[in-house]
């Protein structure tokens, strides 16, 4: 039997026949659908093979799109790749962020020689052996190494430690890798000696910016296929903030998109072709329209109603859709005190923890931090007297109850304070039983008001009792004195 390397066909829809060794055979499947300038593949000469995302990586600084606080005069990007500054770098942000494509950009537009090395794939030996060349060539040439790092918390802490006499001595100008928080998988000595970058998802703008480029670029898909805008903001929320995911499902669709009709029209990506493209629906979702404000009430009102179910439906929605998780974190923490409170006490640890979860792990993974805040909160007993307790408190303020503060209860360490008579018959609690003792805390104006009032619901149920007693001590009603 003749294999397919041996008839000159590719092993796969991307696989480039000049390097299996056989010629080009262009009824060997799907890929001659897919449209483009120069070929089934889309991409310009010596570029067949490569994905979209690797086609469309910038040449330069100034195609970059995103990071702007990065990228602006003087930064230190810039002085890398504008004067040879030789300085080493941990590039930390979500995958498809740019990382890789600033350390490329680096390579193709700087004199120094670039070196990339995977934490996934090569170990110590080779990053040793780079280093040692690289010291050969600043020896004999003065030229200067970038050493890249691809997944550098990856390597372990002995793998990273061999880096640091590299940096230490700027043998190399050293630039890493990271989507994982460097605070805790890159090593201290190596973090001290390198200037920290975060780089942030790409905004819906960039991400329409990257894919505009994509269809219309000659190493693109050279204006082949027109993308429909419903089919856009699909493919903008999919992408959440992944260039890199945006073009690949991008690429996707180009390759199922419907030929040209007789007319010879541009065939169009539609949100059918997408869908169909990636296997994912359509949420129809606008996270600045009315669609955002109505779910995330219905994802609130849910937990605050104790349907938990419902309540991961629209974690769900939103998840998928392309909303930002650090957005739904920040409303189950509000919520944990808004509705939960002292009902159950850990109800905002749990919440805030999804929150750093959300920020340490990200997506997809975090998905599981949220549904597990998301069903501790909906199944919590509720209470929202913590928010009417301070609201109490602030309509108060706000209506001019205040008044000065007791004299027995003012600042007394300072010079002359005793003349004034701050802090004069002022009682210190842990001289009295139960660390509680009657004295006046609050000023006249709302002496005597409660803001708190606890409800029957869960763990706050012993607080109303707890909170009779001390109250009633306060006043003068109980034993204490």
């Amino acid at each position: 039997m003749t294999s397919r390397a041996e008839s000159g066909q590719a092993e796969s829809l991307f696989d480039d026949p000049a390097i299996t060794g056989g010629a080009r055979d262009d009824t060997a499947g799907d890929a001659s659908r897919i449209p483009g300038p120069s070929g089934p593949s889309g991409g310009s000469a010596g570029t067949d093979g490569q994905p979209l995302a690797v086609r469309m990586r910038p040449r330069g600084l100034d195609e970059v799109v995103g990071q702007g606080h990065l990228l602006g005069p003087g930064t230190p990007i810039r002085q890398l790749v504008d004067r040879d500054v030789p300085m080493s770098l941990v590039l930390w942000g979500p995958p498809g962020t740019g990382k890789t494509t600033l350390a490329t950009v680096v390579s193709h537009v700087t004199s120094r020689r670039f070196v990339e090395v995977s934490a996934v794939s090569d170990g110590v030996k080779r990053v040793r052996a780079e280093i040692d060349l690289a010291r050969r060539e600043l020896g004999m040439t003065g030229r200067q190494t970038v050493l890249f790092v691809d997944e550098v918390h990856r390597f372990n802490k002995a793998q990273q430690d061999a880096l640091l006499p590299a940096v230490e001595n700027r043998w190399v100008s050293f630039i890493g890798a990271t989507t994982e928080n460097p605070f805790f998988s890159v090593i201290s000595p190596l973090l001290s000696r390198s200037l920290l970058l975060t780089l942030e998802p790409l905004g819906d703008d960039a991400l329409r910016e990257v894919v505009g480029r994509a269809i219309a670029e000659e190493r693109g898909l050279g204006g082949a296929v027109r993308l429909d805008p419903a089919a856009e903001d699909h493919l903008v929320r999919l992408a959440g903030g992944d260039a890199r995911r945006a073009l690949t499902y991008l690429e996707a669709a180009a390759l199922v998109v419907d030929d040209p009709g007789p007319d010879g029209d541009v065939p169009v990506i539609d949100p059918d072709v997408l869908e169909r493209a990636v296997d994912r629906a359509a949420v129809r979702y606008d996270r600045e329209g009315d669609q955002h404000y109505d779910v995330i009430s219905a994802f609130i009102k849910s937990i605050r109603g104790s349907d938990v179910d419902a309540a991961l439906h629209y974690l769900a929605r939103m998840i998928e859709a392309g909303e930002d998780p650090r957005f739904i974190a920040r409303r189950l923490i509000v919520h944990a005190s808004e509705d939960v409170g002292m009902a159950d006490p850990t109800a905002l640890p749990t919440a805030v923890a999804a929150a750093q979860a959300v920020e340490f792990v990200g997506l997809p993974e975090a998905r599981i931090n949220l549904a597990q805040a998301v069903i501790h909160l909906s199944l919590a007993p509720k209470s929202n007297a913590v928010i009417t307790a301070v609201d109490g408190a602030l309509s108060d303020v706000r209506k001019g109850l205040a008044g000065p503060v007791p004299a027995h209860l003012r600042e007394a360490h300072y010079k002359g304070a005793a003349k004034l008579g701050h802090g004069k018959g002022y009682k210190y609690a842990h001289d009295h039983p139960g660390g509680v003792v009657r004295q006046k805390y609050a000023p006249d104006a709302v002496h005597g008001r409660e803001y708190y009032r606890p409800t029957r619901h869960g763990a706050e149920s012993r607080f109303t009792e707890v909170l009779a007693r001390i109250r009633s001590v306060l006043r003068g009603n109980g034993e204490r004195r």
